[in-house]
């Protein structure tokens, strides 16, 4: 065996050359295809896919390049409920995650890997998380079985030959093996191995549960890194914010899957807001370090996005809709009889002829969805028309202010802002969001989901917050934190806040709050601003609805600490100590408080 690469393999890493052929041994696919990257590729991937059914032409004229993908109708989002994280002890992967010995692990996916890809392909992907020679980007190789997999990560990452420039002769790769065997429920798993830098996943074709780069490398893997190296794998968006004087500012948030990320990344700018532009560095997941001037500093390791389609419309988010005219694969949406796409939320009528996202007509009467709810579009980032052109920066952008946020209907204000680097961990420690259709199970139940990273944190999730608090000792300059709610209503149901481009008033707030230009208020939850304070210029908004969106009811935040308090002892002792003061602290606060709200 040579080290040398070859056009059979084009790889000078022996470990990676030997990966793929133990890979090889273990499924048997009649054919490996190392993928380049180059648009040749793209093309014969893409005729291949469509000739096998895997891909759906749409409407090249309205939509050129591209294309539908149907997922089986049993494998439709993230499953939780066979994600494991393969820890040496139980304790190291915590209790918000199930747990597998890795022996265990490695076994029982092998046995049913075996032979697996007999009669077809397996595709040896190589990828780039961040940006091509950053010193915060890392090298993964996926095996996939999977076309549409191939084609998703050509879109998702940067994937090919630069990947493998990078990597050289190194051993220092994320390994993953993804086999999709029949889609049956019962054989699928997702194992993360941290210690092995590994990931396997059998059983599922679905982005989440397939495309190992994303939620499976770039956060659960990645989180475990970031522990044992000094930084943060965080399922965060970038966004950078321009005021008319031309400075801009970046900010990071973390949101629940579905609660409005990818609006706010792309967010436009409402029409009273002359001057102020948005920028787009990330959408969903953020890699943040400690830069040489003490602050932190986060790339976007991805090169795509991967945005539910349920919702999005020309009002919630133009460039998102942009960003998804063309070169763009879209998964389990309705189609139009010309060939172009629908969902429901698109803010247009449905059209007659819908075929649905099992390939069947659709009956408005039947009250049944079109799209699926977690239908997706993936597409590049070079698409979006209001990309950062920091967004390939190797060193990053600067952070000045990290958000976290979820969906509630009461309890949390429409911003709140914390008092210190603690205080903050503790909101983002404690947030709480009402489930979406992007996992399996229920929807609209509030479950805590720590800095929005509850399914995706790679190990314990008391030594994650306490990794949260450690790292402030190398952050001389720590961005302020804050907390936003969109979703509140009111006692009839109604959203209090207008939402979508008009976020922009929080996001100005809270770079005044930085720059010492804007007002607030203590509460015994953190500072909140007076209706006043906002810039609402040009909008239609009464004074009394800003005040319910601002409200801190006494009452809904006695149960809101007492629910945190039962999830704190379900961490048990490895929450750190200084929350357990900070939840103790406020639990005191709210007793003491005379008044049943404070606005």
């Amino acid at each position: 065996m040579t080290d040398k690469p070859t056009a059979d393999n084009p790889t000078k890493s022996r470990a990676l050359t030997d990966w793929v052929a133990e890979s090889a041994r273990l499924t048997q696919p009649d054919r490996i295809v190392w993928c380049d990257g180059s648009e040749a590729e793209r093309e014969r991937l893409t005729k291949e896919a469509v000739g096998s059914g895997v891909l759906i032409p749409l409407n090249q004229e309205k939509r050129p390049n591209c294309y539908l993908h149907r997922s089986n109708p049993n494998d439709v989002a993230r499953t939780e409920d066979v994600t494991f994280v393969c820890t040496p002890t139980r304790e190291e992967a915590g209790i918000t995650n199930n747990w597998m010995a890795p022996a265990e692990a490695y076994a029982k996916l092998r046995a049913l890997m075996a032979g697996s890809m007999a009669g077809r392909t397996m595709y040896v992907i190589p990828y780039v998380m961040g940006p091509l020679g950053s010193p915060f980007a890392k090298v993964g190789v996926e095996i996939t079985d999977s076309i549409y997999v191939a084609l998703s990560i050509r879109i998702m990452t940067r994937m090919g030959a630069a990947a493998l420039e990078m990597l050289g002769a190194s051993d220092d790769f994320n390994r993953g093996l993804h086999c999709t065997l029949d889609l049956d429920p019962k054989k699928r798993f997702i194992c993360h191995f941290p210690q092995d830098n590994t990931i396997w996943s059998v059983g599922s074709g679905y982005g989440g549960n397939a495309l190992l780069s994303k939620k499976c490398f770039a956060l659960r893997i990645a989180s475990a890194l970031g522990r044992k190296e000094g930084w943060f794998a965080e399922h965060m968006l970038i966004v950078g914010i321009q005021n008319p004087a031309g400075e801009t500012r970046y900010v990071a948030a973390a949101f629940p899957s579905a609660c409005g990320k990818t609006n706010l990344a792309m967010l436009m700018p409402p029409a009273a807001f002359k001057g102020w532009k948005v920028f787009t560095v990330g959408d969903d997941i953020a890699w943040l370090r400690v830069g040489a001037d003490g602050g932190l500093w986060a790339i976007n390791p991805e090169a795509g996005y991967f945005g539910v389609a349920p919702g999005t419309s020309m009002k919630s988010n133009p460039n998102a809709m942009r960003s998804v005219e063309h070169d763009a694969l879209f998964t389990n949406v309705a189609t139009t009889a010309d060939g172009d796409i629908w969902w429901e939320g698109m803010d247009v009528p449905a059209p007659e002829g819908l075929i649905d996202w099992r390939g069947k007509p659709w009956d408005k009467a039947s009250g049944e969805k079109a799209a699926h709810p977690n239908s997706r579009f993936t597409t590049p980032m070079r698409n979006n028309p209001v990309l950062s052109p920091h967004a390939d920066d190797a060193q990053g952008v600067p952070i000045s202010a990290i958000i976290f946020g979820g969906r509630r209907a009461t309890t949390m204000p429409l911003v709140l802002e914390s008092r210190d680097w603690t205080h903050g961990v503790f909101m983002g420690a404690t947030m709480g969001s009402e489930t979406t259709a992007a996992a399996a199970g229920k929807v609209g139940v509030v479950r805590r989901d720590p800095m929005a990273m509850l399914p995706f944190c790679g190990y314990n999730i008391g030594e994650y917050l306490g990794h949260w608090l450690e790292m402030r000792k190398r952050i001389t300059k720590p961005p302020r934190i804050f907390m936003v709610n969109w979703f509140r209503k009111n006692d009839a149901g109604e959203f209090v806040w207008p939402g979508y481009g008009e976020n922009l008033r929080v996001l100005e707030w809270m770079l005044d709050r930085i720059h010492g230009s804007a007002g607030a208020h203590e509460t015994p939850v953190g500072l909140v601003p007076e209706a006043g304070d906002l810039d609402l210029k040009g909008l239609d908004i009464a004074t009394e609805q800003m005040r319910a969106a601002l409200a801190i009811d006494i009452d809904e935040w006695k149960t809101e600490v007492a629910s945190a308090g039962e999830f704190f002892d379900k961490i048990g002792s490895s929450l750190p100590a200084a929350l357990r003061e900070k939840h103790r602290e406020l639990t005191n606060a709210l007793d003491t408080t005379g008044v049943r709200k404070a606005v």
